[in-house]
């Protein structure tokens, strides 16, 4: 009887188990599918959750006893309402440029056209809303602020985004770039959060 009732146990622990992958799998099939009917709404919505992520790791690694729900908020509707568009048609736009080649000398001007323009621009406008929008800093040291960290930023920027733009031109279909580069900024994102925090705190 103790041996039929410890095979039972075991028995439902490994059906528990295929259940649990066998929704892991149906989610993924969902998200999949979403992905392909509603490219644009799924991207928004995954850039947005994962920089909820992100500030609420970031939040944490600063020292914040409760978490700030404003400023969560508002990173998720930077990633939402920016993140997301932006790189859809970003990567759309680079596509259509290069009419989707995958040599390696179309790849290094779709990364290096990237870097020089779009790279730029989203730091420059992530340290703008940062300070502008998420602290309430008047606009005048926003600016002050902007110009002094700028420059260190996008240098470690061109340090590292490269490689992930390569990473993700050479091996991400079309579909899942924006995927892969939401997962990225969700780390590069707690290092900006932490970098800005640290510089307030100086300037304090």
């Amino acid at each position: 009887m103790a041996s039929a009732g410890g095979a039972g146990r075991g028995g439902g622990k490994g059906d528990g188990g295929k259940g649990d992958e066998s929704l892991a799998r149906r989610a993924w099939r969902q998200y999949l599918l979403q992905l392909q009917q509603h490219p644009l709404r799924t991207k928004m919505i995954t850039a947005g959750c994962l920089a909820g992520v992100s500030d609420s790791v970031a939040q944490k690694l600063s020292g914040y006893q409760k978490i700030e729900k404003r400023r969560l908020l508002l990173k998720m509707l930077f990633g939402f309402a920016y993140g997301g568009p932006f790189g859809h048609f970003l990567y759309k736009f680079l596509d259509y440029i290069f009419q989707g080649k995958k040599d390696t000398k179309t790849i290094a001007k779709k990364v290096l056209l990237e870097q020089v323009t779009s790279s730029p621009w989203n730091n420059i406008l992530f340290l703008f809303y940062y300070g502008y929008v998420v602290e309430r800093r008047p606009l005048k040291e926003v600016t002050t602020r902007l110009k002094k960290q700028y420059p260190s930023v996008q240098l470690s920027a061109w340090m590292f985004w490269p490689i992930v733009g390569w990473i993700n031109q050479q091996y991400m279909p079309l579909q899942f770039r924006v995927i892969f580069q939401s997962f990225v900024a969700c780390c590069w994102g707690i290092f900006m959060n932490l970098r800005a925090r640290a510089m307030s705190l100086k300037q304090a």
